[in-house]
């Protein structure tokens, strides 16, 4: 159903972001009320060109924001992302086009602006695709039974000559954005964290409707005393009838720039006394946790989706800004309905670069940009896809090509949320 033309999109007034806000809550079935503090806070970095709403009469019944992000392509060059959230239609003016209106009226202008690409994090699957987004990581939660894990609890530190410390949220601040720039530069997937990002995470800075635990937070220091990881955990003060301690540790993040980090921290929670479950948070779905524990079976599977969505906005600059480990040529009809990219281009990679191109050759596959975007930071397989229906082969054995040159070693991955 087409939106009715009396329906305003446009960005928001400074002085319509209280009611704007109120549309969120609704949408996402918070409870509507806004305060004057919320309002405050928002305010401080919502952009109102970039801030859309839907107006029935004098009503906002449609939310839309984006905001500047940079995103880790392969190999570690970080591009420029248009990043979608507080999506959300009011329920009594669903199909009737206001979210098609409001994507198209926000890519083009993140086109405009020279984007790379679009993200954003899905709350529901099917809807993002028609607009050429495709699930470009997936995330994966384990909660680990502690006892079972098969751990020796008489070690004590890590084995490497490095060490665990606990830390505080200011000392998170000044040591966690270097940290983090470390793994951005070496994982596919992982997007910026502004100074508000850390403020948050750490309790500097409080939002109203988000009730706030103070977290433990511990880092790993190498021999040499470099901080190679961080993690973030709450814990809850759960016991049996008997006295005895059923206590989870929950991760609210986790990160690390070397395997010793990694298992150094791991290791560190299954080992707090009392804590009998850990639960994992988001990982990637193919995280070291579980072989890192001698019964990889004590890490149950208890959340697996997509996480990360990408649109790609610009087919050549994507493809050329990432890396590629194999050597070879590939020409791609791209298809996008929306006319923002696209094209048949030819690919030419090596281990030195990438050149892409367009060409008259005839194409070796043919497939949607959405699918393409799934593609492009190494996850998904063309061969699959294919299998699906989703990727037509127009050259025998063209997706095996583009699995050698897209694929990679490690799974991408988002540790955030946005």
């Amino acid at each position: 159903m087409t939106g009715r033309p009396d329906i305003d999109i446009r960005p928001i007034r400074e002085d319509e972001i209280p009611d704007w806000i109120r549309a969120v809550h609704t949408g996402f079935l918070r409870a509507p009320e806004v305060s004057d503090r919320e309002v405050a806070e928002r305010s401080t970095y919502i952009v109102p060109s970039r801030t859309l709403g839907a107006f029935d009469d004098r009503r906002c019944v449609a939310t839309f924001r984006s905001f500047a992000q940079e995103l880790t392509a392969v190999g570690g060059a970080p591009v420029p992302a248009d990043a979608i959230t507080n999506v959300t239609v009011t329920a009594t003016h669903r199909r009737r086009g206001l979210l098609t209106r409001m994507m198209a009226q926000d890519l083009a202008a993140a086109k405009e602006r020279g984007d790379v690409v679009a993200t954003l994090i899905a709350a529901e699957y099917p809807i993002y695709g028609r607009y050429g987004f495709g699930p470009a990581t997936w995330a994966t939660e384990w909660t680990v039974d502690v006892p079972r894990a098969g751990l020796d609890p008489r070690l004590s530190g890590p084995p490497d000559g490095g060490r665990i410390d606990l830390v505080t949220g200011e000392e998170v601040r000044k040591l966690g954005p270097e940290l983090h720039e470390r793994l951005r530069g070496s994982r596919p997937g992982v997007i910026d964290r502004d100074e508000r990002w850390w403020q948050l995470s750490t309790g500097a800075l409080r939002q109203d409707r988000l009730p706030w635990t103070e977290p433990f937070y511990a880092v790993y220091r190498s021999a040499d005393g470099t901080v190679e990881g961080l993690v973030t955990y709450v814990c809850d003060d759960t016991w049996a009838d008997a006295k005895q301690p059923l206590n989870t540790a929950t991760v609210r993040g986790l990160i690390a720039v070397s395997p010793a980090a990694e298992r150094a921290l791991w290791r560190y929670l299954c080992s707090i006394d009392w804590i009998t479950t850990v639960k994992s948070g988001w990982r990637s779905p193919d995280d070291l946790l579980p072989l890192f524990l001698p019964d990889p079976r004590a890490a149950r599977i208890t959340t697996q989706a997509d996480w990360l969505w990408v649109r790609i906005l610009d087919v050549v600059r994507a493809l050329e800004a990432r890396t590629y480990d194999g050597e070879g040529t590939l020409v791609l009809e791209v298809v996008d309905p929306d006319g923002l990219t696209g094209g048949r281009l030819r690919l030419e990679a090596s281990a030195g670069g990438a050149s892409c191109t367009p060409t008259r050759q005839n194409p070796d596959l043919t497939l949607g940009v959405g699918e393409l975007s799934a593609l492009w930071l190494g996850d998904e397989s063309a061969v699959r896809l294919a299998a699906l229906g989703r990727v037509r082969e127009d050259r025998a054995g063209a997706g095996r090509v583009a699995d050698a040159l897209l694929r990679t070693s490690r799974r991408p991955w988002c540790p955030d949320v946005f």
